[in-house]
């Protein structure tokens, strides 16, 4: 029974270490194809308290006062999709971006496999506003994208920072109660999204009745990965924080 407990104690503990269930090989290879194609914006590595460096693309747009941290779906990179034309758009619109590599598994995991590296996720998210604030932003959005957005809720919930002004949620398929958190949330999803995403759309409005700011907004046409609409992609979250990020 005391052998039991003592392997109980060892499992919780290896359980609650961030990053243990992360695959950094598969991370090294995305960093391996997207740093050497890296034009616009700074390669940035930051560290975490298991010593581990994360990839950070680093976009400062001329006389910013204000920054966006992008936050990939699963699987992914930085500078993948829709998040690698936001990081260069929205510095072209005046905010200074950091997309951030978040944890990856194999690509045969499913969404739910990633719960696991929520805490590493969570702690890429606080180095990353930390990065921010150290070079004077104190005045910081955050634009996530379907599994991002679950692990940048997990982060926000558990690191309430008023620096940290508006979130940006872009296809949301996980069940998210936003009225646990104090700032204003845009939900953005398209027409033709994901059927989860769509199937929890009232639910997620209702959560965010009567908070100021927030607000959901669904694109015709758009799909999951807002395809062939990076424009109206840009715009409509561009029109969303001249209005709301202040």
């Amino acid at each position: 029974m005391k052998n039991l407990l003592i392997f109980i104690a060892f499992l919780v503990q290896f359980l609650s270490l961030p990053g243990h269930a992360s695959d950094y090989e598969r991370e090294k290879k995305w960093a391996d194809e997207v740093v050497p194609g890296i034009v616009v914006g700074d390669v940035v590595y930051l560290k975490q308290t298991n010593n581990h460096e994360f990839l950070t693309l680093y976009t400062p747009a001329k006389d910013a006062k204000s920054a966006v941290i992008l936050v990939h779906g699963m699987g992914i990179h930085p500078d993948w999709g829709l998040i690698g034309v936001l990081r260069v758009s929205l510095a072209d619109a005046g905010y200074t971006t950091l997309s951030v590599q978040m944890p990856v598994l194999k690509s045969e995991a499913k969404e739910e496999d990633y719960v696991p590296t929520f805490p590493e996720a969570k702690e890429r998210l606080k180095l990353a506003v930390d990065f921010l604030k150290a070079r004077g932003y104190d005045h910081i959005a955050i634009e996530s994208h379907s599994l991002g957005s679950w692990m940048t809720y997990a982060y926000l919930t558990d690191h309430p920072d008023p620096a940290i002004r508006v979130w940006v949620a872009s296809g949301v398929a996980a069940k998210l109660d936003f009225k646990k958190l104090k700032l204003p949330v845009f939900d953005l999803y398209g027409e033709n999204d994901f059927p989860e995403v769509l199937a929890n759309a009232a639910a997620r409005k209702k959560a965010l009745a009567g908070k100021p700011g927030s607000q959901q907004q669904m694109m015709p046409g758009a799909d999951h990965f807002y395809t062939g609409m990076d424009s109206e992609l840009v715009k409509t979250i561009t029109d969303y924080l001249k209005a709301n990020f202040k």
